[in-house]
């Protein structure tokens, strides 16, 4: 358990410095010495984690969802890190989603066609595919969400 609590308070630090000090407190109602007392690795402070809901709140505001990324590192998941952040929701539900998604799938097979007019996908070809391949999960990510909703 040692070097997971260390792996997680170090990732709890870079949370909290992500956030800053003062708006973490007030996001979390939790004092510059409570928050610190999280990710201190003194001996007395060893069994002190910050609450998943403190964690959720910091993420939210966060530029990147540091003490998730490694949760899922220990227990050897990897994420895609969706940096979208809309101004306003997406409207029209799961109409919009499946022109949506033809519309991505056609890039991705656009991207394919072209990576592969010699025979062979170069490193940059693949990291193209990789990238289009990864909006295409969006996508559907999405369309799952917007029928999850629907369907109450």
């Amino acid at each position: 358990m040692a070097g997971i609590g260390s792996y997680l308070k170090k990732h709890t630090e870079a949370l909290v410095k992500d956030v800053g000090i003062e708006p973490a407190c007030a996001l979390t109602g939790k004092s510059k010495a409570t928050l610190g007392r999280y990710y201190s690795d003194n001996a007395e402070h060893a069994d002190r984690f910050m609450p998943i809901d403190s964690v959720a709140l910091l993420e939210e505001s966060s530029s990147y969802p540091h003490v998730t990324a490694a949760l899922a590192e220990l227990k050897g998941i990897g994420l895609n890190f969706d940096d979208r952040r809309p101004n306003a929701d997406r409207k029209g539900g799961v109409n919009s989603d499946v022109i949506a998604l033809s519309q991505r799938f056609a890039m991705l097979m656009a991207e394919y066609q072209q990576s592969m007019e010699d025979g062979r996908i170069t490193v940059n070809e693949a990291k193209r595919l990789l990238k289009e391949t990864t909006l295409l999960q969006q996508v559907l990510i999405d369309m799952k969400l917007n029928l999850e909703d629907e369907s109450g």
